[in-house]
């Protein structure tokens, strides 16, 4: 590991190289349970309409197809001579002098020209009595009034959220190119770990940082599998990741990187294509990203914090990139603090907050500064930046914001 200190921005450019642009995969609009499917993601090919929307002329009223000139005189009464359903698929032409009562969605019938709304008239199913008058087409919807033949609907980019799959599925798309999750296998390392409901022995702590990770890749948009428990045993821990290479875009562990002994991370692969570094920046300093058998790989520090703020910052970004989102980060904002806080001198400083806008844009340091304060992490809505020339920030300083919920 180098004695030199990486700088946040560059071990993030570091980073956003190593996954690039996922596949393109022809996805489902509406997938089943469990089905892959197209909602989050983005939009890979421009979608042009092969049909016009609507596709046809139909009333946008429960009501009466008539003739306007027919109804221009009223009260009048007119013979009803059809029904028409939504979703009739043969229609009569309407005769001068007659109605045909008509659903919304319904098709217009040759010879209508207007719709007369139910509540304008007396409901009459053989005779109708319409009491007040409309204009040439009044409460009719025209073909291609929405979406004309050829129009370009959704652009290449587009984030496909209910409203475009709703338009895709109205034009009668069943599937959508898209750029699919990044896949990746989050893995975390030490003997000391057990899983929930085994009684600690001295020594031990129950794993967490592979349930946060896995969690945070999800939320982020990726597919994540759990490999837990890996022992501080190298040959062991190539023999747990060795099957499952092939099948992901991106390695993602955490702990064993650090400079101690029994670093099984670093020791696995440091002359195998994974550099290791010290990041300036606070929490999260050991860091390690490269390619080990062709595969993306990006180690975190074991400490949880320390591991959930280098996602943020580091893998995220990347992993939305590969998505195809132009905005890869999360929103950020300007907030005044609420109390004075210490930074290490040449080190970027994340710390823990609450954001509160309502109350003039206030933010407010959680806990301390230490890398192990996980419920302080928990109960935060943002991480304060404090910049690597600063070491002290009095109470009321404006400080930049990164919200930990949003896009």
């Amino acid at each position: 590991m180098s004695n030199t200190l990486s700088r946040v921005a560059d071990h993030k450019a570091r980073v956003a190289g190593l996954v690039g642009l996922m596949p393109v995969a022809e996805l489902p609009v509406a997938g089943r349970k469990d089905e892959e499917h197209c909602l989050g993601l983005v939009l890979a090919a421009d979608v042009v309409a092969s049909v016009p929307l609507p596709p046809f002329d139909n009333s946008a009223m429960d009501g009466y197809a008539v003739r306007a000139a027919d109804v221009a005189s009223v009260p009048v009464e007119l013979p009803v001579t059809e029904d028409i359903p939504a979703g009739r698929t043969s229609l009569a032409p309407l005769e001068p002098g007659t109605a045909h009562r008509i659903m919304t969605g319904a098709p217009m019938p040759p010879g209508a020209d207007a719709v007369v709304q139910v509540e304008w008239t007396d409901g009459g199913t053989s005779v109708v009595r319409v009491d007040r008058g409309v204009a040439v087409g009044a409460n009719v919807r025209r073909m291609a009034d929405d979406v004309a033949v050829g129009t370009t609907v959704l652009r290449a980019g587009a984030v496909l959220g209910p409203a475009q799959l709703g338009l895709a599925a109205a034009l009668g798309f069943s599937s959508l190119p898209v750029r699919r999750r990044p896949r990746v296998l989050v893995l975390s390392t030490g003997s000391e770990l057990v899983g929930p409901g085994v009684a600690l022995e001295p020594g031990q702590i129950y794993e967490s940082n592979g349930v946060m990770l896995a969690a945070a890749v999800r939320e982020a948009g990726g597919e994540a599998e759990l490999l837990r428990f890996v022992p501080d045993d190298v040959d062991e821990f190539h023999a747990a990741i060795a099957p499952r290479l092939a099948s992901v875009d991106l390695l993602l562990t955490s702990g064993g990187v650090s400079a101690g002994a029994y670093e099984v991370v670093k020791d696995a692969f440091t002359g195998r294509g994974v550099e290791f570094m010290k990041v300036a920046m606070q929490p999260g300093g050991p860091q390690g990203a490269g390619r080990y058998q062709g595969v993306a790989v990006a180690t975190l520090p074991g400490n949880p914090v320390s591991a959930q703020v280098s996602f943020e910052v580091f893998i995220r970004p990347a992993l939305r990139a590969a998505m195809g989102f132009t905005n890869v980060e999360r929103p950020t904002a300007v907030a005044r603090l609420s109390a004075p806080i210490s930074s290490p001198a040449g080190r970027t400083q994340f710390r823990r907050g609450a954001y509160d806008p309502a109350s003039g844009q206030v933010v407010t340091p959680v806990g301390g500064p230490g890398s192990h304060l996980l419920s302080a992490l928990a109960i935060s809505n943002c991480l304060i930046e404090v910049p690597e020339d600063v070491t002290e920030l009095a109470a009321g300083t404006a400080v930049a914001v990164r919200l930990l919920h949003g896009e």
